[in-house]
């Protein structure tokens, strides 16, 4: 998301408000994951579906540990026929995590390892969060949103005797949207 245009003089007409402020609800992931808790082992059953940018569907199998300090989740996508081993996000800082995995293709008849660096912050000038947020409907069914949110906080700013206005309003700028909706049920 670009800074928005400081705000010159009277004459200039400023972005409206839909330009300025625009909020999407209609999620581009719907997910269905289906859970079992099996002898310290939680196993998974996940159907992916994406409607942006383009209609795609995944089917993931997820075998992951049951204590708090598990360090890995096995995946596997019979679609694709990719098996995965992942690391647990390992806190870096406060805000950073990295994820390790290594991975085979039988499609592709390849081997490969991958990481990822990632945070709920960003920056650039524009403030972005990005988090997930969990509600328990009953027990065993619990629905999981999945959103983000990129800012420029509104400023005043003015100036006497430089030329400059005495009095300007940066009115700001948020793009929020509803990304991801995941009902999860526990068996």
């Amino acid at each position: 998301m670009e800074q928005p245009p400081p705000l010159a003089s009277n004459s200039e007409e400023p972005a409206s408000w839909d330009e300025l402020y625009n909020i999407n609800i209609v999620p581009s992931e719907l997910f269905l994951k289906f859970r079992k808790e099996i002898e310290g082992f939680r196993m998974g059953v996940n159907l992916e579906f994406y409607n942006a940018p383009s209609n795609d569907f995944k089917a993931k199998l997820v075998l992951k540990p049951l204590s708090s300090e598990r360090r890995w989740k096995f995946m596997y996508e019979p679609i694709h026929h990719d098996i995965r081993l992942l690391s647990k996000k390992i806190p870096l800082t406060k805000f950073i995590n990295l994820q390790i995995g290594v991975g085979h293709s039988f499609e592709l008849h390849a081997t490969g390892w991958k990481w990822k660096l990632s945070t709920c912050w960003g920056g650039d000038g524009v403030s972005r969060i990005r988090n997930k947020t969990s509600v328990g409907l009953v027990p065993g069914i619990d629905l999981r949103f999945g959103w983000k949110a990129e800012y420029v906080l509104p400023e005043i700013h003015g100036a006497v005797g430089t030329g400059e206005g005495m009095f300007n309003l940066d009115s700001g700028r948020l793009q929020a949207s509803l990304d991801r909706v995941e009902t999860i049920f526990t068996i």
